[in-house]
């Protein structure tokens, strides 16, 4: 067999895998390693196995998730998250569809100090839907926004799908997180003009919520304006140049450490349930990351990439073309695999690709995020959908799907923002103090 051959074999049993529901990392290290022993012999394939965990392990920059996974754990079990969103409805909630909005600039806000989609959906959910539900919301619209706003987890830094990117790539994580800033501003905006139009063509679907007087929102931010400020130092050292991303990581755990401790809300139960949580989600991207980095050997021993560039480029199509293309394939991808899978299984062969069509790595990054961010409600896996599904037992399904329809169209208006004029991207990452 030709190594292109192998590596399509690999390919398929790979996906085989996937499907037969086996954790993407060990799927990735066995059709890696069965690969890599085809083409390489036993000898070296052992050298692999015996190198890369141990480089993973020892990697520094690695560490930036579980001090960030922890920092969002801390900002959880203080009740920050319910600041935040009683920030936004004192704000806007007034407005009609305004408690929807408030969810989505609150899964905006919780999402600056998690990284995490599901752990914004989940946090966000618990707290907004009751209060939806109350002012009788419809369930399509709230369930929506919900399951949207969640996603805006993997774009605003910190970003666990920017980290991952830039590990697969070998980018600046500073200048990834940065590139997410302002397109995670555009996505919110996005999607309160969403519910803005929603609102407009049917009032009955997201009633207006008393407004609040101005002592009440002043004691509301109050309440969140600590949050907002370690959010503001951890970025804004990183945009200045002050400290290193993993250093902003460490200042941000131990700042909400700190903010949790104060608040009175540090327990020895929280504090199990925070760094038990933190190994969970540290351990199992460790385990994607290694997987990941035991694939890609065999894939570039199989030329699969530089041929697909070759041929892609035999096709004589113009740049944007081809980008548009692949921007198919992911959304095509996202209705049934999970962002992070797509990320690791399509950065070796995608990446050479990016770079030969002279677009820049970064803004391609912050582009990536937000497209894979419509896996997470795309039908029929939506990881988002399902995780509000678990909050709203009571709403089908069905319309939980309904409800993230317009919000997707959003998504999709962002990445074609994003297309257009690269700059939203780019100019926070072109400016910041080296």
């Amino acid at each position: 067999m030709t190594p292109t051959l192998i590596g399509v074999s690999a390919i398929a049993g790979l996906f085989l895998l996937i499907f037969l529901r086996v954790p993407i990392g060990i799927a990735l290290a066995i059709a890696g390693v069965a690969g890599y022993s085809q083409l390489n012999g036993f000898g070296p394939t052992l050298a692999l196995l015996g190198s890369v965990p141990f480089e993973i392990a020892y990697n520094y920059d690695l560490s930036i998730i579980a001090l960030f996974v922890l920092m969002g754990n801390f900002a959880m079990v203080s009740g920050m998250s319910r600041d935040l969103y009683a920030m936004a409805r004192s704000l806007v909630g007034h407005w009609p569809g305004g408690l929807a909005s408030a969810t989505v600039v609150g899964c905006a806000g919780f999402a600056a100090v998690s990284g995490s989609s599901l752990a914004s959906a989940v946090t966000m959910g618990r707290v907004a839907l009751p209060e939806m539900e109350r002012y009788n919301y419809s369930p399509r619209l709230a369930t929506g926004c919900v399951a949207a706003g969640g996603t805006l987890g993997i774009l605003i830094p910190p970003s666990t799908g920017f980290i991952i990117y830039a590990l697969l790539t070998e980018e600046s994580i500073g200048q990834l997180f940065l590139a997410g800033v302002l397109p995670g501003i555009l996505l919110t905006a996005l999607f309160m003009l969403t519910i803005a139009l929603m609102t407009r063509r049917d009032p009955e679907i997201g009633p207006a919520a008393p407004r609040m007087n101005w002592a009440e929102r002043r004691q509301s931010l109050a309440r969140s304006v600590w949050l907002i400020g370690i959010v503001v130092v951890v970025l804004g050292g990183i945009y200045v140049g002050v400290f290193t991303p993993v250093e902003a990581a460490a200042i941000g755990a131990f700042l909400t450490f700190i903010l949790t401790l104060l608040r009175k809300k540090l327990s020895f139960d929280t504090l199990k349930f925070c760094t038990i949580e933190t190994i969970k989600t540290f351990a199992m991207v460790y385990l994607i990351v290694i997987g990941a980095f035991l694939f890609s050997p065999f894939l570039a021993l199989t030329e699969i990439p530089k041929n697909l560039a070759v041929f892609v480029g035999g096709l004589g199509l113009a740049p944007l073309v081809v980008l548009l293309l692949i921007v198919l394939g992911y959304i095509i991808l996202g209705t049934f695999l999970e962002g992070i899978a797509i990320m690791v299984l399509s950065i070796p062969i995608v990446f050479p690709m990016i770079l030969d069509l002279g677009f820049d790595p970064i803004w391609f990054g912050a582009l990536l995020v937000v497209v894979l961010e419509m896996s997470l409600i795309s039908p029929p896996l939506g990881l988002n959908v399902f995780v509000v599904k678990g909050i709203a037992e009571g709403v089908p399904m069905s319309e939980i799907f309904k409800g993230i329809i317009p919000f997707w169209g959003a998504m999709l208006v962002c990445a074609a923002f994003l297309i257009a004029f690269p700059k939203i991207a780019l100019l926070l990452p072109e400016t910041m103090m080296r």
